[in-house]
């Protein structure tokens, strides 16, 4: 699977492809919407314009409809010999006319209501206009036909067909004269020359340089402006001409695409009102859909430079805050380095340039914190050299200690005193807990160890000693609200003794495995650095005996907590003792340590422990 590596690929396939995806779909969508209401807008134009040309000849032959509808109302006037001879002039008067013929047809016997055979008895040629008779009196019989006469109807209209006399193509429109009873008595018939007839056909409309037809509803062609003699559409099997044919059986108007894109051919199809045919037209799509085709081309090119531009300025705007997290990345790199001299330069006045200005800021307190954390390791170091380095070696003791602080340097302090007092040696071991932690308490602590060491070492008592050093360090502690704890203790191994001062510290735990016991070591005496005068007291435990196990620490040893709160507690750390009686110092030391460790697992530590151990081996 690929993973994008770099913050400009993720741009690329995040970004700038679901962009171009995006638009390129809208896109589409909107020229799919667009082209197929150009379509349906040229069909529309397309249907009008046939209808326009289909009309142009239901209009001429309805004009000559609506002479036989005249004839039709001239059927029981007094006089219609003359006005059929005058509408029959006025026929053949018209523009295309070839020939106007009215026969009247004779009943041997009158009707009766039931059909007959009938005879020819007159005809009236529109080219002579008189009546030419058989038999009889022709005028006389001719009005009294006349007078039966009722209705006329429009019988047919005939294909084109050559005409030897005029020499011309013609169509014949046929209607039938019919009396009160509905029986055929005359027959009223006008040729007219086909070409005029479709003259408007042939010079108007959008195909005008195209192939265009005029055929029955068989597909017979009635007359077209290609040159070629054809007779029937479709017998070259054109596929378009196929499907022409196809849809005018279910359609009275509509337009067919060939195949491609565009189609190679598009035809159009009407059918006419007031006669039996059907106009169609044939054009080549490039030519007739040259609108559509030229919007398809220029859509595109249009939609794909707005794409093309919209892409080149976003990985512009990206480009440049891509660049400006690159800079910082070298920057961040150079500060790795130590070099914090190269600040980098603004240059937008957006989020990128108020990241990079807080980037200078960070850079240039970094560099002031890399110092303060240089100065903090010196202090640490200086401050872990101030602790025991090694464990003393006293006969008869076997001691352990420690201290862990919560940050680079802290409050917490052990120290070993090795002394005679009066008749024997002893060991004296003080363990303080300045209040807080961090550079203050750590410089504080150094002063504190400072005023202990050189007052224990008089030969005044130690709860002397302790009162002097309260002195002192109240005189420097007045003003900063800060104090410390201290438990004092000197341990004789001569005289299997201990004596002890409490200064406002937890008492320190004596336990003996004998009787399985512990013992805590208490004694009046506030924290030092609160009341110069505070008087402090000496306390003192006699009878020491082997496997006994001192215990001396701070609070932040018990008070240690676990991800739910819970402290640690004296209780836990006396079991601990318990159950590691047996073991060295500093056996004992490290299994309180680890357990301690396990208990606060992920939690940080929030204080600093010291812990000492000394076990009675003699």
């Amino acid at each position: 699977m690929f993973r994008p590596k770099s913050l400009q690929q993720r741009l690329a396939i995040f970004m700038l492809f679901p962009v171009a995806v995006l638009l390129i779909g809208m896109g589409f969508v909107g020229f799919i919407y667009a082209r197929n209401n150009l379509h349906a807008q040229w069909r529309e134009a397309a249907v009008l314009k046939l209808q326009r040309a289909a009309h142009s000849v239901d209009m001429r032959l309805s004009h000559f409809k609506e002479w036989i509808q005249v004839l039709d109302m001239t059927g029981e006037s007094q006089n219609p010999d003359l006005i059929y001879s005058r509408i029959v002039d006025k026929i053949e008067n018209v523009e295309g006319v070839s020939r106007v013929t009215l026969t009247w047809f004779d009943k041997k016997t009158e009707p009766t209501g039931t059909s007959d055979t009938t005879g020819e008895t007159g005809r009236m040629d529109g080219r002579m206009g008189q009546m030419v008779g058989t038999t009889g009196n022709v005028g006389e019989r001719h009005r009294m036909i006349m007078r039966r006469f009722h209705r006329a109807r429009l019988r047919s209209i005939t294909p084109p067909r050559y005409d030897s006399l005029i020499e011309h193509k013609t169509v014949s429109l046929i209607s039938d004269l019919s009396d009160k009873n509905g029986q055929t008595i005359g027959r009223f018939e006008v040729i007219l020359r086909f070409d005029n007839l479709i003259a408007d056909i042939i010079e108007t409309g959008w195909w005008q340089s195209n192939k265009a037809f005029l055929i029955d509803d068989d597909g017979n062609i009635l007359s077209s402006t290609v040159s070629e003699e054809r007779k029937v559409l479709a017998d070259n099997n054109d596929p378009v001409e196929l499907q022409t044919l196809n849809a005018l059986k279910s359609k009275s108007y509509g337009t067919v695409h060939g195949p491609g894109h565009p189609p190679a051919e598009v035809s159009g199809f009407y059918k006419l009102q007031e006669a039996p045919w059907s106009l169609v037209m044939i054009a080549p799509g490039e030519k007739i859909l040259s609108p559509i085709v030229r919007f398809r081309l220029y859509y595109l090119i249009t939609g794909a430079a707005f794409i093309v531009l919209i892409l080149l300025l976003i990985k512009l705007v990206t480009g440049r805050t891509v660049s400006s997290i690159k800079d910082i990345s070298r920057a961040a790199a150079r500060i790795a380095d130590g070099d914090f001299d190269k600040p980098l330069s603004v240059k937008t006045q957006d989020e990128v340039g108020e990241l990079t200005q807080s980037f200078n800021t960070m850079m240039s307190q970094l560099e002031d914190r890399i110092r303060i954390k240089q100065a903090l390791d010196v202090a640490m170091e200086v401050q872990q050299n101030l602790l025991p380095l090694e464990m003393p070696k006293i006969p008869g003791l076997d001691i352990a200690g420690k201290s862990i602080y919560c940050d680079e340097t802290g409050g917490d302090f052990y120290d070993f005193l090795e002394m005679r007092r009066q008749y024997s040696k002893c060991l004296g071991i003080a363990v303080g807990d300045v209040s807080g932690h961090g550079i203050s308490a750590a410089l504080l602590m150094a002063t504190i160890r400072a005023f202990i060491k050189s007052s224990i070492t008089t030969r005044v008592g130690i709860a002397d000693s302790i009162t002097r050093v309260n002195r002192l360090i109240t005189q420097d502690m007045r003003d900063t609200g800060q104090f410390v704890t201290l438990f004092y203790l000197e341990i004789s191994p001569d005289e299997k003794a201990l004596r002890w001062v409490r200064a406002g510290h937890d008492p320190a735990l004596l336990y003996d495995p004998d009787i399985d016991k512990f013992k805590e070591l208490k004694g009046k005496g506030i924290a030092l650095g609160i009341d110069p005068d505070s008087k402090y007291q000496e306390n003192i435990v006699r009878g020491l005996s082997k496997g006994q196990i001192l215990l001396i620490g701070t609070d932040g040893l018990w008070e240690a907590q676990n991800i739910m709160g819970k402290m640690f507690g004296k209780e836990r750390l006396m079991d601990l003792i318990r159950q590691n009686a047996a073991s060295s110092s500093d056996g004992i030391l490290k299994a309180i340590i680890n357990s301690i460790k396990k208990f606060q697992d992920s939690v940080k530590q929030e204080d600093d422990i010291t812990l000492l151990v000394i076990k009675i081996i003699e």
